[in-house]
């Protein structure tokens, strides 16, 4: 996966993420403007937590290949 691939799939996973999250709060209605800042920062938390666990999720079933990047970047 090339670095803009990787890109584009982080941002995607994000955004299913914060989609699902304003969702659940039933503020898709309401103009991106009327958020305040803990919104956002609840969002972007939310979304990144929830991908981190998904990822996680996913290399416990795959038996954590050491070459794979999501591996090594949730592994360090």
């Amino acid at each position: 996966m090339t670095p803009d691939e990787w890109q584009a799939h982080v941002t995607r996973e994000a955004t299913l993420e914060i989609g699902r999250w304003l969702e659940a709060r039933g503020r898709l209605h309401a103009p991106i403007a009327s958020l305040s800042l803990a919104d956002l920062e609840a969002m972007a938390s939310n979304a990144i937590s929830r991908w981190i666990v998904l990822q996680s999720e996913k290399l416990q079933r795959a038996g954590w290949p050491p070459e794979d990047p999501i591996g090594t970047f949730l592994l360090g």
